[in-house]
């Protein structure tokens, strides 16, 4: 009886122990889940925008796409932000232009680049183009902060048949870039607040141009962003009507119009780019 009483006693005094230790681990790590989720609601909207972008970028490269989780994440936290969350309001100088004669100058605000992935605003005034150009191996987000914008996108046509040509010589001279034939993908206004937007690299309109039919400002987040060094250049192009090449292609008439060919070319000259330091809300690099 003794030895057993012993026994009692010491498993109760082991089994005191082992609760207190363990209420003692869940008081700690309820205090680090609150402190965790205290963080998550002070923090800006542009530095979880940051986070977010590292976390969906950490395994990503040119050509690979993030995740369907991920790209929801993603497309979640941009949806969310506002005009006021990165410091800008339509009164702002970059918003106007000067001169109506003149091809209004774009100012785009960095914030944000390394390897994996940039983040920037572009700022148009009315009337304000960016050209249609390229991503190259990359997966872009986009999201309308402000204003009225018209976007016409296109994706390289690679599903038809073999013996229909997709891509053709428009004159006998050997330094003359080749036509490329391409779909349309989107051809419309867009008016903030609306849904954010994504490209990929083969689909969702990796070629576009944007036109600011009222001034408005689009926040971008390119993964990864452009470089030279490593072959992502930008590249421009020059649209002409499907009718222009259309010999040897049976495309039905009504379907025609949502066809057109592509042209590199080089860089307009009209077009003016001014970029600035983000001066919004700070965002800190962890």
């Amino acid at each position: 009886m003794g030895i057993g009483k012993n026994m009692s006693e010491t498993k109760g005094r082991v089994l005191g122990e082992l609760r207190e230790e363990t209420n003692t681990n869940n008081n700690n790590n309820n205090k680090s889940r609150r402190n965790r989720r205290h963080r998550q609601r002070k923090m800006s909207p542009g530095q979880k925008l940051f986070q977010t972008c590292n976390e969906v970028f950490a395994s990503t490269g040119p050509g690979i796409v993030p995740s369907p989780q991920n790209i929801e994440m993603l497309l979640s936290v941009l949806g969310g932000i506002k005009q006021e969350d990165v410091g800008l309001k339509p009164e702002m100088p970059f918003f106007s232009s000067n001169n109506p004669r003149r091809t209004p100058k774009i100012t785009y605000l960095h914030i944000y680049e390394c390897k994996e992935f940039s983040m920037g605003i572009f700022c148009l005034p009315p009337c304000g183009v960016i050209p249609l150009h390229n991503h190259p191996g990359m997966t872009v987000f986009s999201k309308l902060l402000f204003g009225t914008m018209h976007i016409k996108s296109y994706d390289w046509v690679v599903d038809l048949p073999p013996h229909m040509p997709t891509i053709v010589k428009p004159s006998s001279e050997t330094l003359t870039p080749d036509m490329r034939l391409a779909k349309v993908k989107v051809d419309a206004d867009f008016n903030a607040p609306c849904d954010p937007s994504i490209l990929y690299p083969a689909d969702g309109g990796n070629m576009h141009w944007f036109t600011a039919v009222t001034a408005c400002a689009v926040l971008d987040v390119l993964g990864p962003p452009y470089s030279d060094p490593d072959g992502r250049h930008c590249t421009y192009y020059q649209n002409f009507p499907f009718s222009n090449y259309s010999d040897g292609l049976s495309i039905p008439e009504e379907e025609r119009t949502a066809y057109e060919w592509l042209q590199e070319k080089e860089k307009p000259e009209n077009l003016k780019v001014v970029v600035n330091m983000y001066s919004g809300p700070k965002i800190v690099e962890n």
